[in-house]
């Protein structure tokens, strides 16, 4: 079947589990009632999916407070009673947690969350962990005093723990790295084979997802500052082309993104963001169908997915049912020629 539907990740998360619209939004929950409350969210995201047509589906991050930092809350070496000011993705200052010693994996952090997913759905199951630049830029160094020799630390680390999701049955693992949309050289100097580290040996799919961010105001802002054409795929394509990672997925709908850089991933499967997370107008099937059409036509149409531009997280739940609609309807539009 021509172009299968997936999303990037998160969905919005229930007004009883987490306050709507958040990010890093505290549980309103504790306890066994969280445990249970985390499992009833899940079911919800799977049946959300489902019942919109989307054939990839996720977990919606439903488990987590923070694509990244929950899953360095399960690390040794990270204080969170310490907190230093950084510049995230050179955009907006947060309060991050320090690398105070090395960072250490001493138990599963996902895995039983993975094996509850793959068990809730016959679907195929895609399953989210953050890229290795992308923790290190979310985090202040205290220890290692080099973004990439932390980067390495955290390679091993999230290989580790990917490849005993993958044992679960999960069809496929994605790395969120909007860093590689930043640092550039980094990219090049480092951040693709500290990527593929994490990658290694994995018998699942492997994809990697880069964007422009969800739709809150640093990010909004900042996509007003890059005028035109954004070109910023530009720089990591090639490289994305040369690696061992099968997938990347990347931002188009809605965007200034020149739709003919899609053509540098030869040879990879795309997965085509064809809805925009920043704003709560629902795409036409029209819309949709046009950008994965356009893709098509520089990509051969069988490496193409239909995707979110980014996790909708921040969304209403409401918005996001329509989006998933829209994408799905999309997809069987331009699937019909």
């Amino acid at each position: 079947m021509l172009f299968p539907t997936t999303i990037a990740g998160s969905l919005p998360k229930p007004a009883w589990l987490a306050e709507p619209g958040a990010l890093w939004a505290p549980w309103r929950l504790d306890g066994e009632a969280l445990a249970q409350g985390k499992r009833d969210a899940v079911r919800l995201a799977l049946f959300e999916q489902e019942r919109a047509g989307i054939d990839i589906v996720t977990d919606g991050e439903q488990t987590r407070r923070h694509f990244v930092t929950t899953f360095i809350e399960g690390l040794d070496g990270v204080d969170f009673e310490r907190r230093r000011t950084v510049r995230i993705r050179n955009r907006y200052d947060a309060d991050v947690p320090v690398v105070a010693g090395p960072v250490a994996r001493r138990r599963p952090i996902y895995v039983d969350d993975a094996r509850f997913v793959r068990s809730q759905t016959a679907r195929r199951v895609k399953y989210t962990l953050p890229g290795p630049m992308t923790m290190v830029d979310t985090l202040f160094d205290a220890h290692y005093r080099s973004r990439e020799k932390l980067a390495w630390a955290f390679a091993e680390i999230l290989n580790a723990e990917a490849r005993e999701i993958a044992a679960l049955g999960i069809d496929v693992i994605q790395f969120d790295e909007p860093a590689f949309n930043v640092y550039f050289d980094e990219v090049r100097d480092w951040g693709i084979a500290a990527l593929e580290r994490a990658a290694a040996g994995l018998a699942c799919a492997t994809a990697v997802h880069i964007c422009y961010g969800y739709g809150i105001k640093a990010n909004v802002e900042w996509k007003k500052t890059l005028g035109g054409e954004w070109r910023q795929y530009e720089a990591t394509f090639p490289l994305l082309a040369r690696s061992a990672i099968g997938q990347v997925s990347l931002e188009c709908q809605n965007s200034r993104v020149p739709i003919d850089l899609v053509a540098l991933l030869d040879g990879k499967d795309v997965l085509v963001g064809a809805i925009d997370v920043a704003t709560e107008r629902i795409e036409t099937a029209e819309e949709v169908a046009a950008t994965l059409r356009a893709a098509a036509r520089l990509v051969p149409p069988e490496r193409v997915q239909a995707c979110t531009n980014c996790g909708m997280v921040p969304l209403s739940r409401e918005v996001a049912r329509g989006k998933l609609r829209a994408l799905a309807a999309g997809a069987a539009l331009a699937r019909a020629g």
